[in-house]
């Protein structure tokens, strides 16, 4: 195992696409302002297929099997590095072995604790406080749990890998924990990154890293009000009398279509920007999220942490 493979007590974090991209946009704040670089990847053991070939500009393009990979942190001045896997998708069968595979991994490169990342769906509006809620693996991590902020799961299930992962990890004497933070249940397909910011506060505090959250909460607020405006005008609507046309006829947001120029412009300058410096990176995959294109470019957004970047490197 080289030096940089000699970890100091790390924590992994493993995240999968989900409700609200709840817990893949955390996982990718966490690279970005750490200045993570990929560690390793890791194998499917051919646990997934592939279901269609794409097509563009009428061309088929090579058959791509979802990836799963490895991102590290080296913590500086006696802090816990972290380990953040980033999953583009769960398998369809074999979760169980797959799951035994991780720990294994994690296991044998030190890790101390696992956790994972998750959106809880309730009836919440927007614009309300999103609330924590979690789980773990034995009575010793839920007293760590026990804040005013923290509302732990008293039964029910973690569905997914979210949830296997710790069962596993249970079986195996790994110590986790699950973090899910709430969000709207009607907006499950949308980006809600104020649940992703609850979840990531807690984190650092629970692993002492401080975090310039700035980004994040300006990116929670905007959807959050953007959000607000369309509960309210379906209000507006359902309350008209039913003898009475509304004046205007509300339409969600219409499906991206296409790139524009300038929009094109603006994801290369802002590549061109997290080349230079990662923590930049967040900003150019909330783009990528506002015009719904982020599984086009999720491979190149990835090859930027690669390899260890020492010049503006955050500790």
């Amino acid at each position: 195992m080289s030096d940089e493979m000699n970890l100091k007590a790390p924590w992994l974090v493993a995240v999968w696409p989900g409700m609200g991209h709840v817990a893949l946009s955390a996982g990718y704040f966490l690279m970005a302002k750490l200045n993570m670089h990929q560690m390793a990847e890791f194998s499917g053991g051919g646990l997934f297929d592939v279901d269609f070939a794409m097509i563009k500009d009428g061309v088929i393009q090579n058959t791509h099997q979802p990836r799963s990979r490895l991102f590290l942190w080296k913590g500086q001045e006696g802090k816990r590095d972290i380990i953040v896997f980033i999953g583009e998708q769960q398998p369809p069968r074999g979760k169980y072995a797959f799951c035994e595979n991780l720990i294994d991994f994690a296991r044998d490169h030190g890790v101390e604790r696992i956790f994972t990342f998750a959106a809880m769906a309730t009836e919440m509006h927007p614009e309300q406080e999103s609330r924590i809620f979690a789980a773990a693996t034995d009575t010793t991590l839920l007293k760590e749990l026990d804040r005013p902020e923290v509302r732990i799961l008293q039964e029910g299930h973690i569905g997914g890998l979210n949830g296997v992962l710790l069962g596993v990890a249970k079986d195996k004497g790994m110590p986790g924990i699950c973090l899910l933070g709430e969000m709207p249940h009607v907006f499950a397909q949308v980006p809600f990154p104020k649940a992703s910011l609850t979840v990531l506060k807690l984190f650092a505090e629970m692993a002492e890293i401080q975090m310039d959250f700035t980004e994040l909460a300006h990116q929670a607020e905007e959807i959050e009000h953007h959000l607000g405006d369309i509960v309210a005008k379906l209000q507006a609507n359902l309350q008209q009398s039913e003898s009475q046309e509304p004046e205007e006829e509300f339409k969600m947001p219409e499906q991206y279509e296409g790139l524009s120029e300038k929009d094109e412009q603006k994801i290369e300058s802002l590549f061109e920007q997290a080349r230079q410096d990662r923590s930049k990176a967040y900003e150019l995959k909330s783009e990528l999220d506002r015009l719904e294109i982020f599984d086009d470019y999720e491979d190149r957004f990835l090859d930027l942490f690669s390899k260890p970047q020492h010049d503006g490197s955050q500790s």
